[in-house]
């Protein structure tokens, strides 16, 4: 597990991520932890595209939003692509439709699908394994040094 010296977090933190999902992606080290988890189960691409349609939402510009959303469409919801995500056929239905005219909001019913699928499968996965039980390790025994 690598985390950048910068972004350790602080024990407080780590224990905090046990308490909701929404906590561990709103922590930046939190969604680095989990992504490095992620990739361990080979679903990776599940943050890849959470991530891609958080920065499309921010985007203002429609000529950027329409370049994103053509990236985020044939990198993560193409059946072409090596990096899809998995979606039913109600949201990718709308997907498609919504690519005639791309808004910033066009991801965001897969963009929730795909939050939900990694909050039941892969979160609870994570909090009991030995990479984030590791963290919490460290973070006891930091606390244990510093008293």
């Amino acid at each position: 597990m690598r985390i950048p010296r910068s972004a350790t977090p602080s024990p407080e933190e780590v224990r905090s991520w046990a308490q909701s999902f929404d906590k561990l992606m709103h922590s930046p080290a939190g969604r680095s932890v989990f992504r490095e988890f992620l990739r361990t189960e080979y679903s990776e691409e599940n943050m890849l595209f959470w991530l891609a349609c958080e920065e499309l939402k921010a985007e203002a510009n429609q000529h950027v939003v329409d370049e994103k959303a053509r990236l985020i469409y044939e990198d993560y919801v193409s059946i072409l692509s090596p990096k899809e995500v998995s979606l039913d056929s109600r949201v990718r239905e709308g997907i498609n439709k919504k690519m005639q005219e791309p808004s910033a909001h066009t991801f965001d019913d897969a963009q929730l699908q795909i939050y939900t699928l990694m909050h039941r499968d892969s979160y609870p996965r994570f909090l009991s394994s030995p990479a984030y039980r590791a963290l919490l390790l460290r973070g006891r025994s930091t606390s244990s040094s510093e008293a």
